[in-house]
């Protein structure tokens, strides 16, 4: 009698053991669940950011706010950013900008420019200006098209952590 109380306590145990692991494999796939979820949430918001800001800098060079060499600047280097399935390969879709960009992209900006000698400073605007107004209008479409990608993409996404 002492063996069988023996193998059904142990049998209990091992039972009550095996239900805990079992509990816990659960609450590890709800976890890793909820950091996917996170994770994917997280990463909608920082693109929703951006592309709210690259609204604004199409809107910038297609209004004709600032210069179309400084928005190919800022707008490659931010879609850069952007992670998931909204990722944007700039070389391929937007050539023009994508031009601009690496024509510009080297020369000095800031107080760099200004430390440089005046006449390779008008070296620089005289290539920057012609690339500009070679691509100018290529460029302008392709902003209303950019414009027009990430306005449907840019809602803000309200995180809450449960």
């Amino acid at each position: 009698m002492n063996v069988t109380l023996l193998v059904i306590v142990g049998a209990a145990i091992i039972l009550g053991l095996a239900s805990y692991a079992g509990y816990l494999l659960l609450q590890l796939k709800k976890q890793k669940t909820l950091q996917q979820q996170h994770q994917f949430l997280a990463i909608e918001k920082r693109n929703a950011n951006i592309f709210e800001s690259v609204n604004i800098l199409c809107m910038a060079g297609i209004q004709g706010q600032c210069d179309l060499s400084e928005i190919s600047i800022r707008v490659y280097n931010i879609m850069d950013y952007v992670q998931g399935e909204a990722r944007v390969d700039f070389d391929a879709e937007y050539p023009a900008i994508s031009e601009l960009y690496h024509i510009v992209k080297d020369m000095p900006r800031g107080e760099a420019r200004q430390g440089m000698a005046k006449q390779e400073r008008m070296k620089h605007n005289l290539t920057r200006q012609k690339a500009e107004g070679r691509l100018n209008d290529t460029i302008i479409e392709e902003l209303h098209a950019l414009k027009k990608r990430v306005q449907p993409l840019n809602n803000q996404i309200a995180i809450q952590m449960v």
